[in-house]
Parts: structure tokens; sequence; C-alpha cells
């Protein structure tokens, strides 16, 4: 099994291009908060209270929290979706007498091996971030100047480890339902999609909406002074929502296409009805594309409208956050959390875009041209940007009257119009361009071969 699974990623860089990113940069964050964690740790007390604050281990709790949680998640949405592109090969090998035991351990290893391979640079990358940052909050006065990070392989496997557990159990639960199925149901399962979303699912997406919720409440509940922990709660119960999205994705996602496709079939009739119908008998694919715009823009979004809202608040119980140290502090962490938001979107749209290259062809051997499907992808574009940016400000606008509600009594929000239209144009410039530069390339090629199958 090795040797076919080092076979397919030759054979299929692309596909696994976007999990290791992913792995390269939630192995990057643990190393850097952990090395601040250890850094903190090995320092002489004495050292440490030559500053006043917090401190550095508290700060980088704080700081590290949302970021190592959204860095797995980006992990697990990037290893689903790869696994899912490769059903067809796993059914394939069912059909020749691979036991689903031996299709589980195909998938074990190309994580292993992906992981393993973005372990050297997700270090070095973890540890030069570590004490850049360290050297930043040292300038603004948060930490004492004789804190340094130490030379200790700890972070490094803290974080091998971890990267390893996520992208195992994330993988083991993609390829759970191709490798359980009879060999000749898993090659027919393979080309279709279901068209519901399964109840487990269902089940386990309201169950975390109702986490979500609880956390939202605890956060509007967070008296006056302790509006740092109401933001804190807030960030996380935006999170959680997002993962709410994730697992709901194919229902919540068919819904609203449903709702902006009637006019879209209006305004645009050809290209316009059949991007409306890809979407939502594909509702899966579509949820696949929607969830990483949703994150970039609900965390994107939360950030910002709470920063926002924290800067317009008059009590003096907001002096912590409302002072140019903490503004900066978000600022950092809102610009990672963009960049982790935007690595997986793009990675996300490629892979979605290019492996519908059979799905084009056999639409030019039936007439269409190609225009004309850079028409429909267009369109498909537009809903799918519409639909990520409008679950992202649900998440973004109940999360920021949280903490609106905890630090000044009302649930009404600073909201920063112009950064925020900025959140969604930059959207849509991930959005569109990657889908429509992928698609591009997909449409070109022999279309009898590629419906064939004889190039991928």
């Amino acid at each position: 099994m090795a040797s076919i699974a080092l076979g397919q990623m030759r054979r299929r860089p692309a596909a696994f291009a976007g999990p290791a990113v992913a792995l390269f940069l939630a192995i990057a964050t643990v190393t850097l908060f952990g090395s601040l964690f250890a850094a903190d740790v090995t320092t002489p007390a004495s050292v440490r209270e030559a500053t006043a604050g917090p401190g550095l281990m508290v700060i980088a709790g704080a700081f590290g929290e949302i970021a190592v949680l959204v860095a797995f998640f980006v992990v697990v949405n990037a290893l689903g979706f790869a696994v899912r592109q490769q059903h067809r090969e796993l059914a394939l090998l069912r059909t020749i007498a691979a036991s689903p035991r031996q299709a589980r351990r195909l998938v074990r290893f190309q994580v292993l091996t992906t992981t393993l391979l973005m372990a050297a640079p997700g270090w070095l990358v973890g540890v030069a971030a570590a004490r850049r940052l360290l050297a930043e909050l040292q300038r603004l006065g948060l930490a004492a100047p004789g804190v340094r990070v130490p030379v200790t392989p700890v972070p490094m496997l803290v974080a091998l480890a971890a990267a390893l557990a996520v992208g195992l159990a994330a993988s083991a639960v993609a390829a759970r339902r191709i490798s359980r199925i009879a060999p000749a149901a898993a090659l027919t399962a393979s080309s279709t999609e279901h068209g519901r979303t399964g109840a487990p699912r269902l089940l386990a997406g309201i169950g975390v909406l109702v986490g979500g919720v609880l956390l939202l409440r605890l956060a509007a509940t967070r008296p006056a002074e302790q509006s740092d922990k109401a933001g804190q709660a807030a960030l996380l119960a935006s999170l959680v929502l997002l993962i709410a999205v994730a697992l709901t994705g194919p229902f919540t996602a068919r819904l609203l296409a449903a709702a902006l496709g009637a006019p879209v079939r209006a305004l645009v009739p050809g290209a316009g009805w059949l991007a409306d119908a890809n979407l939502r008998g594909y509702a899966r694919r579509m949820s696949s594309a929607v969830v990483p715009v949703a994150l970039l823009v609900g965390l994107s979004g939360t950030m910002l409208i709470m920063t926002s809202t924290a800067e317009h608040v008059a009590n003096p119980a907001a002096t912590s956050v409302t002072s140019a140290t903490d503004v900066w502090l978000r600022q950092a962490e809102l610009a990672l959390l963009a960049c982790f938001a935007a690595v997986s979107t793009l990675n996300t749209l490629v892979a979605v875009t290019a492996e519908r290259r059979r799905e084009f062809a056999l639409l030019r051997l039936v007439g269409a041209t190609r225009p004309q499907l850079m028409r429909m992808l267009t369109v498909e574009a537009a809903l799918t940007t519409a639909v990520g940016v409008l679950l992202g400000a649900a998440v973004a606008g109940a999360a920021s009257a949280a903490f609106s509600t905890a630090v000044t009594g009302s649930p009404v929000p600073s909201v920063p119009v112009a950064a925020c239209w900025f959140i969604v144009a930059g959207a849509a410039l991930l959005t569109v361009p990657g889908i429509l530069a992928t698609g591009l390339r997909a449409v070109n090629g022999p279309a009898a071969e590629l419906v064939g199958g004889g190039r991928d």
C-alpha cells in the first residue's frame, strides 16, 4: 500500500498541496506558541517580573488559543476534501480485492508522509516567528527584556504529535464511508453524490450550534470589567458556529443557493440555470467551497467589529481593551487568522474546480463551448462568494453582538463599514479569480480523452 500511496501523491501533487500547506501552518503555529510557553517556563521568576502586565504565558495563551484551533480547523477541512477527491481511486482498489483496512491504511500513510514532509519547514518557521513575536512584545513592554526562546525540541515534538493526531482522525472520518460499503457500491458512490445530509452529521451540527449559542450567552453575560474574557468567549463562539456551518454545510448551502438562484436564473438565463443546478445538485462540493469563504469573512469580521466596538467604549473598565497595545495584539491576531482562512479558501477552491475536468469535458462533448463554460463558472463563483459571505456575516454579527452586549449593554456593535466591505471584496477577489483561473485550465484539453479517463 505504501507504493500505491506514494504513486497517487506523485501523480496528483495538486490534490495534496492543500493538506500540505494546512499541515505546515498548523505545525508552525503550534511550534510558535509552544516556544513562547517554553520561553516563559524556562525564564527565572525574577526576570519575568521585571515588566508589568499579564505575562508572556497569558498573552501567548489568549493569542494562540484561537489561532491553533483555526489552524487545525483548516487541516480538517483540507484533509477531508483531499480524501473525498480520492474516492474514485479508493473505489477502484476496492473492486480489485483491496480490503477496507487496506484502503484506510493507504490514506493514513499519505497523511503520515505529508505531515513528516511539512514538519521541518513548519518547525523552522514556527521558531523564527516565535522569536519575532517575542521581540515585538518586548518592544511594547509586554515581555521582559531578558526572556529568550530556548533551544528545545519539546514544542516541535508537541506540534508534530498534534498535527498527526488531528490529521489521522480527520482522514479516518473522511475515508470511513468509502471503506465500509461494498466494492461495487463504492465505485458507484465515487461518481455520484447523496442528495441529503446524513442524520449523524446533521445532529452533530445541531449539537455544535447549541454549543456556539451557549458560548455567545457566556460572552454576553460577562461584566464590563471582564471585557477581555468576553472577547475571547465571543471569538471562540464564532469558531464553534463556523464548525456548525461546516457540519450542516450541504443542507445550509443548498437552502441559500436556492434562495439566491432564482434571481440569478432570471438575470442570466442560460449560464445562471446551469450554475444553479450544479450548485444545488452537488451540495457537498459547494459546501467545501463555501466553508473557507465563511471562515474568512466570519473570523475577520468578528475581530474587526469587536476591535471597533472596544475602541468606542468610553467607560474606564475597558481601558485594557482599548489600549494601543491591545489593539496591536488584536490586529496581529486578525492578520494571522485571515492568513489561515485565505490559504484555506484558495486551496479548496482551486482543488474543487480542478477536479471537474471530466464534467467540463462531458459538457463540451454535448455541445457546450469554452466561453459558455466560463460564463457558467463565473456565475457559480459569484453564488459561492455570496453564500459564503452571508454565512460568515451571520456568524460575525452574532459574535460581535454578544461582545457588544457585554461591554456596552447594547447588542448593536460599532461596525467599521469600510473595513467590512474590504473583507467582502477580499473574499470575492480570492474566490472569483481563483475559480476562473483554475477553470480556464480545466476546460482545455481533449474532451473525449478526459471523459474516458485517459488524462487526469
